[in-house]
C-alpha cells in the first residue's frame, strides 16, 4: 500500500488510531508507505536452523524476535520449492509468528488452537510437541479445517486430531482438560490492512463491537478447558482496543482465576495500554506489534495462566485389537522401506486403526472425541489393498531424516525433484537408491517428500495427484 492508497483506509478508523497513538500517528501512517514483509518459520522438529541455512537455495534473513523465523524477498516463490513440500517451513507473515513463540509449549502436554486454519500457530505447537503429547486442532469451517490438515500434514505431526466443531461443543468433551491454549480469535483485521487491502474496505466499527462478543464467548470457553495451572495464549491482528486490551479486562473479571504473566520481550514490542482497557495496571504485560515499530504488521497478544496445580492426565493410552493379517502386510512394508523410528520414537503397534480399510496412527493420548465433528485422529499412514499395504503421502512426511533405510535422496536443485513433484516417473542411476528394486521415500537432501517404487532403474511415482505442484 503506497501513499496514493492511504485515502482508501477508512476514516473512522484513521481518527480512532490518532486518538490512540497521538505523537505516534505520523509514523504509523508512513508505514503504509513501506512495502510489506515475508516471512517463513522452520520446523525445527525436522531440521534445525543452521543446517536450513546450508541447503535454503535463496536468500534468507533472520527474524530478530523469533528463533526460527526468517524474511525472504518479496520475487521469490518459496512454495514452488521442494523443502516447502518435504514439510521444512511454514509460509506465514513475520508478526504473526510471534503468539505461537511466546506460550511455552512442551512435549507431552495436551494443546489446543481453537481456531486453528489455515495452520501456521498450529503447525508452530505441534513442532514443539515433538511427537508427544496431543494436539488438537480446530476449525469451525469445514473447507480451513481441510487446508489445516494438509498444512499439518506436511508438518509430519503425527499426535493430531483435526476438529471442526463448534467451540462450545468442545466444552462438554474437555473440561479442564488442556495444558496449554491458543486462541487467535476472528477479528477485525486492522493490522493486515497493508498486506490485504480488501479488508480495509471492509471495516466498520460496528463490526468491531459485534466481533467483541463472539471473542468473549471464545475466552470463557478457553477458559472452562484450560486445567489449573494451564496458559491460555489469546491473540489478534487488530489495533481495536474492544477486541483487545477491553477483551482481556473484561475475561480477568469475570474469570479471577486467571492471571496475566509476562511474556519473553523484544525492544519492537510495544505494552499493551491499561487506558484502552479497565485501567487495570497488569495490561501492561500484554503485547502489541505496531507496523511502524517492526518489520511485520500488527498484532496483539496476551498470555494468561489459570491458578493452581495441573493433577494427572486424564487421557490414557489405547490397545489395539489389530488383526494379525493386518499387521503383517505393515511389518512386510516397514521392513522394505527399512523403518528405524517413526518422528523419533519407536513404532507403537498399540496404536494403529483400521476404519474403511484406512490404517491410522493414533495420538498415544486416548480421549473424549465422542460426538464431535472431525476430519482426522492421529496420522494417515495408508491402505489396505489386497494382500497388502499403500503407504499414504501423510506417513511419508512423518519420517524424519535418517528414519529409514530405503532411500533415494536428490539435492535441492536437481532437476528431477520438480517432476517428481509433478506426478514424472524419474530415472535413478544403481548408485542413487539404496536398494535395486522395491519401495523408496525421494527425499530433498535428506528430507522425505514421498514415495516411489523403483522398477528396472525407473521410480514409479507415488506421489498423490492432490499433492502434486
Amino acid at each position: 500500500m503506497d501513499s496514493d492508497k492511504l485515502s482508501a483506509l477508512p476514516q473512522a478508523f484513521l481518527h480512532r488510531m490518532e486518538d490512540m497513538l497521538e505523537d505516534d500517528f505520523e509514523p504509523f501512517l508512513a508505514a503504509y508507505e513501506q512495502p510489506r514483509t515475508y516471512g517463513l518459520r522452520v520446523n525445527t522438529a525436522k531440521i534445525s536452523c543452521e543446517e536450513f541455512e546450508q541447503i535454503v537455495p535463496f536468500e534468507v534473513k533472520k527474524i530478530p524476535w523469533v528463533s526460527n523465523g526468517y524474511f525472504y524477498n518479496e520475487d521469490v516463490r518459496p512454495s514452488r520449492c521442494a523443502l516447502y513440500q518435504a514439510g521444512l517451513y511454514y509460509l506465514q507473515e513475520p508478526s504473526a509468528m510471534t503468539p505461537a513463540s511466546r506460550i511455552p509449549v512442551e512435549p507431552g502436554e495436551y494443546v489446543l488452537d481453537m481456531c486453528a486454519a489455515p495452520g501456521g500457530k498450529a503447525t508452530a505447537v505441534g513442532s514443539a510437541l515433538k511427537g508427544e503429547g496431543l494436539l488438537v486442532a480446530n476449525d469451525i469451517s469445514t473447507t480451513r479445517a481441510r487446508a489445516l490438515l494438509r498444512n499439518l500434514e506436511l508438518f509430519g505431526i503425527p499426535n493430531l486430531f483435526v476438529a471442526n466443531e463448534k467451540p462450545e461443543k468442545m466444552v462438554k468433551n474437555f473440561p479442564e482438560f488442556f495444558h496449554k491454549i491458543i486462541l487467535d480469535a476472528p477479528c477485525s483485521g486492522e493490522g493486515m490492512f497493508r498486506k490485504e487491502e480488501a479488508l480495509a474496505e471492509d471495516w466498520t466499527p460496528e463490526k468491531s463491537e459485534e466481533l467483541s462478543r463472539i471473542q468473549k464467548q471464545l475466552c470463557l470457553n478457553a477458559a472452562d478447558m484450560l486445567q489449573p495451572g494451564g496458559q491460555i495464549l489469546y491473540s489478534t491482528c487488530t489495533f481495536a482496543p474492544c477486541e483487545d486490551e477491553q477483551i482481556i479486562s473484561w475475561l480477568l473479571r469475570e474469570r479471577p482465576e486467571l492471571s496475566l504473566i509476562s511474556m519473553e520481550d523484544y525492544e519492537g514490542f510495544s505494552t499493551g495500554n491499561p487506558e484502552w482497557g479497565d485501567g487495570n495496571p497488569q495490561l501492561k504485560k500484554c503485547v502489541r506489534i505496531f507496523p511502524h515499530k517492526m518489520q511485520g504488521e500488527g498484532h496483539f497478544l496476551a498470555l494468561l495462566q489459570k491458578e493452581g496445580t495441573a493433577g494427572p492426565s486424564a487421557g490414557t493410552s489405547k490397545t489395539s485389537r489389530l488383526a494379525a493379517d493386518i499387521r503383517k502386510y505393515m511389518e512386510e512394508f516397514f521392513r522394505e522401506i527399512g523403518l528405524k523410528t517413526l518422528d523419533g520414537q519407536e513404532f507403537d503397534w498399540n496404536r494403529v486403526e483400521v476404519r474403511a480399510d484406512k490404517v491410522y496412527y493414533l495420538p498415544s493420548v486416548s480421549c473424549n472425541f465422542r460426538g464431535l465433528t472431525f476430519i482426522r485422529n492421529g496420522l494417515y499412514l495408508g491402505d489396505l489393498k489386497k494382500n497388502r499395504f499403500e503407504p499414504a503421502q501423510p506417513l511419508a512426511l512423518a519420517f524424519r531424516k535418517n528414519e529409514a533405510e530405503a532411500v533415494i535422496s536428490l539435492s535441492v536443485d536437481d532437476p528431477r525433484l520438480e517432476r517428481y513433484l509433478k506426478g514424472e516417473t524419474l530415472t535413478i542411476e544403481p548408485e542413487e537408491a539404496a536398494h535395486s528394486k522395491g519401495w523408496h521415500l525421494l527425499c530433498v537432501e535428506g528430507y522425505p517428500l514421498g514415495f516411489g517404487k523403483l522398477v528396472n532403474g525407473t521410480l514409479k511415482n507415488k506421489y498423490p495427484a492432490g499433492w502434486r505442484v
